[in-house]
């Protein structure tokens, strides 16, 4: 089915789109009342429990090359917890707690959370021309637990994130989603040689989908662009990395990667790549690295699979207390198998920005450009740059006030030399939001997120306002 024409819009001749996106063939759930009942007596039994443990969000990330084939995009931070208070209200870390009067850190580490919104939305499909809205229940638990060293991250550890995400439509069941979100971490040392592993499973299903944040363990939500609509599909993501001193000061660092996107209905792909960095540690709290990536990607018939190289120099700065950043860039370059297209050369890179200029308050910047491979066009590829900014400050020690907001630009081209190819995009959101700590373990908020993708093709254009409260407990 010509899905763009029905759409009033003209891709080219030799573009195809290989199927619309299945807005109604979501299976119903029947057990809403008795989640709905459940979640309640949950919340009013979980009152007294004791507090949080924030193991995982001490974790050090890790400097990656720039990943070349990730394809979600980013919307709204998914929600924020409150910045650390230095007073007594805070909440204590269980690597910080004594075990007995011995004064031993724990080597255990656990948390566990309910997450629960309310959530009306105006265009529940993020559909550009029949919008339908609707109030939602997004249900949330999660587990996180760990064992060794997870407060510096410096030392050995292994660390197992999951969450599951039941979405409950008031009057059109038949979206009803659930989600699936597991990740595993683990690190080893030997006297010079440091072994990673990071492996992570996303059941995805629906147009607000969840992620996890593999360099500080938080849960997020994002937005698939490309699609621009209601999907299912799973991403399996496997990455190694062994890092060498030679030196003092100087260190190699080896890694590779395999991603797997799969698609119901749509065009699935996988990547298989290897990094080699020569890191020089400057100073105690700068760090640079010279390296390359190469990999291939493998693309679902009648696309043809592809082979890039990337060049990428890389550094890490962490002033202790104030600044925090990570930040690559390169230049890649993408072959194409039956030569029916030159290669494709772009410039690549990814920035992270965390900054700290006063008890209560954060700035964060992150930033990245990438090529992905179109699960939706025939012969596609785009180029996708991304920028995403928030504010968050404390105040009265329990109340946190935030304001995020991102931009995406997606400029798709042909894999296969064949005119057409040009879909442009241009996202944006912002979301403004406050969260109040009630107690240690319990915490209210509310947000408005207001978010748009204006396409050249206009089954892809699209506008969507959610107005939503949720509640969190944690124990």
């Amino acid at each position: 089915m010509d899905f763009l024409a029905e759409n009033g819009c003209n891709p080219g001749r030799n573009t195809q789109i290989l199927a619309p996106v299945n807005r109604t063939d979501f299976g119903r759930l029947t057990l809403r009342p008795l989640v709905l009942i459940g979640l309640g007596l949950f919340i009013i039994a979980g009152a007294p429990l004791s507090p949080t443990l924030r193991a995982q969000d001490a974790l050090v990330a890790a400097i990656d090359p720039v990943d070349p084939t990730p394809l979600v995009s980013d919307t709204s931070p998914y929600p924020e917890p409150p910045l650390p208070s230095s007073s007594e209200n805070s909440v204590p870390s269980s690597t910080d707690t004594a075990r007995g009067d011995l004064g031993v850190p724990r080597r255990f580490h656990y948390q566990l959370r309910l997450n629960a919104h309310a959530v009306y939305d105006d265009n529940i499909n993020i559909s550009n021309g029949d919008r339908i809205s609707d109030i939602y229940t997004a249900i949330e638990p999660s587990i996180t637990f760990g064992f060794g060293d997870l407060k510096s991250g410096d030392a050995n550890f292994i660390l197992v994130n999951y969450m599951a995400s039941l979405f409950l439509f008031a009057d059109h069941d038949e979206n009803d989603a659930l989600q699936h979100l597991f990740q595993l971490q683990g690190q080893y040392q030997l006297s010079r040689l440091t072994l990673s592993l990071t492996q992570s499973i996303q059941i995805l299903d629906g147009t607000d989908l969840r992620n996890l944040d593999s360099s500080t363990g938080n849960f997020g939500q994002q937005v698939n662009l490309d699609v621009a609509g209601r999907t299912r599909y799973n991403i399996y993501d496997t990455r190694v990395n062994a890092a060498y001193y030679l030196t003092g000061k100087t260190f190699l660092s080896v890694g590779g990667d395999y991603s797997l996107s799969d698609y119901d209905t749509l065009i699935s792909s996988s990547t298989a790549s290897a990094n080699i960095f020569i890191n020089y540690n400057y100073s105690p709290k700068l760090v640079i690295g010279l390296g390359g990536t190469f990999g291939k990607t493998m693309v679902d018939d009648p696309n043809p699979d592809e082979t890039f190289q990337q060049g990428n120099i890389r550094l890490s700065y962490q002033a202790t207390g104030k600044i925090d950043l990570a930040a690559s860039a390169g230049v890649e370059v993408r072959h194409f198998d039956g030569d029916l297209r030159d290669e494709y050369v772009t410039p690549v890179f990814e920035l992270t920005l965390n900054y700290l200029p006063f008890d209560g308050t954060r700035i964060f910047l992150t930033a990245n450009r990438r090529t992905n491979n179109s699960a939706v066009l025939l012969g596609q590829d785009f180029a996708v740059t991304n920028f995403t900014a928030g504010i968050q400050q404390r105040f009265l020690q329990r109340f946190t006030l935030a304001f995020d907001a991102g931009y995406e630009n997606g400029d798709y081209f042909s894999t296969v030399g064949a005119p057409g190819a040009d879909r442009l995009d241009n996202y944006f959101f912002v979301e403004p939001s406050i969260t109040v700590r009630v107690t240690r373990f319990w915490t209210l908020g509310a947000y408005y997120l207001h978010r748009a993708n204006d396409s050249s093709f206009d089954a892809f254009s699209f506008h969507d306002n959610q107005v939503g409260v949720r509640t969190s407990l944690e124990f």
